[in-house]
């Protein structure tokens, strides 16, 4: 009984550790994980508890981001690489104007810009009838 115990223990916390939450970068969507391994560079704006109380800059985030999300500004003048849904879509020979999903999460906005840093694993998977991008960050 121990050992199944233990093993379930085990098994939970790797799970929980794997698990990257998605954050705001000036204007770009990264993980709270990559913007904190830039140390001081990346300083925490705020945490929105639901995605009624984002502003105005980051409304059209809201229907993505319904338990909220944490939003950083670089500091320093840093400049994180990035690039745009559409540059992705079209990378995988799909038409720029495809959702892509990240962590589950739908984005239908093809201008978004995202980290170049942030997919871990991408793969082509049938959506609506269409080859769509899904993007996982873990």
């Amino acid at each position: 009984m121990k050992k199944l115990l233990y093993s379930f223990l085990i098994l939970s916390s790797a799970t929980l550790f794997a698990q990257q939450k998605l954050a705001i970068a000036d204007n770009m969507i990264g993980t709270e994980a990559l913007f904190n391994s830039k140390g001081t560079s990346m300083q925490v704006v705020k945490v929105y508890n639901s995605g009624s109380e984002l502003p105005a800059n980051l409304k059209k985030f809201s229907s993505v981001f319904t338990n909220g999300v944490t939003e950083y500004k670089s500091l320093d003048g840093v400049k994180l690489s990035k690039i745009t849904l559409a540059s992705l879509n079209k990378q995988k020979d799909l038409p720029a104007n495809n959702p892509v999903f990240i962590d589950d999460f739908k984005f239908t906005d093809s201008s978004t810009m995202i980290s170049t840093e942030v997919p871990a694993t991408s793969k082509i998977k049938e959506y609506n009838g269409k080859p769509t991008l899904y993007i996982h960050t873990k």
